[in-house]
């Protein structure tokens, strides 16, 4: 086994640098996280965040196990898809346009502004699983790193780093936004924080739609 890391070490490097890369860079994940940090509380952050790098197995799964190629060629798939993350954006972004001020403790907003953790976890989850750029990303990631002579321990190691990196990155920021402090100053501002995501992720859902 470490002869093969040493030999595959390079393309794991890699790959690892890539997806730092593409999972800092502004998104509807980011803009999911950012937006239940500041809105619930931190497990809910947290929960998202896990949703979010379950999410990212999805792609990481069909890619490995070669469906990539068929959503690739089947354009009423690979649209389909794209319409079912255009429609979740939507709904949520909509939703996030709705909210109404509310001017409540910080100790109370647990128990108002909270929603349950399976919600949080299905927002992440589905932001991401539904995301048609990731599906893009991911052939083509794969396509790179990945042949037909690839071992199955090395494909495996590439989807944990993939899903390790994901849930530390947006844990990390769910943890920095969810903290009491940070809280205190955007109570005030809450449903704009609400309503300034929701904006952005029906226009990224808009966005979707109009490429199809």
């Amino acid at each position: 086994m470490n002869a093969l890391l040493f030999e595959y070490l390079p393309s794991i490097l890699s790959l690892s640098g890539l997806i730092m890369i593409s999972i800092i860079s502004p998104g509807p994940d980011f803009a999911v996280i950012v937006r239940n940090s500041l809105i619930y509380s931190r497990k809910t952050a947290l929960l998202t965040a896990l949703g979010i790098s379950l999410g990212v197995l999805v792609h990481v799964t069909y890619s490995l196990c070669g469906l990539g190629i068929i959503i690739r060629e089947s354009e009423w798939l690979f649209t389909g898809i794209k319409y079912l993350g255009a429609g979740y954006l939507l709904y949520i972004g909509y939703k996030g346009l709705r909210a109404k001020k509310e001017n409540v403790e910080l100790s109370e907003m647990k128990h108002i502004r909270d929603i349950s953790a399976l919600s949080a976890l299905w927002s992440g989850f589905l932001t991401n699983a539904l995301n048609p750029k990731c599906i893009l990303f991911f052939i083509s990631l794969f396509s790179i790193f990945i042949s037909p002579d690839t071992p199955i321990q090395i494909l495996s190691l590439y989807g944990f780093i993939i899903f390790v990196e994901t849930l530390l990155w947006f844990s990390f920021v769910a943890f920095c936004l969810s903290g009491k402090k940070t809280r205190e100053k955007f109570n005030a501002m809450g449903h704009w924080i609400e309503r300034g995501t929701g904006g952005v992720l029906m226009g990224l859902g808009a966005k979707l739609i109009f490429s199809v």
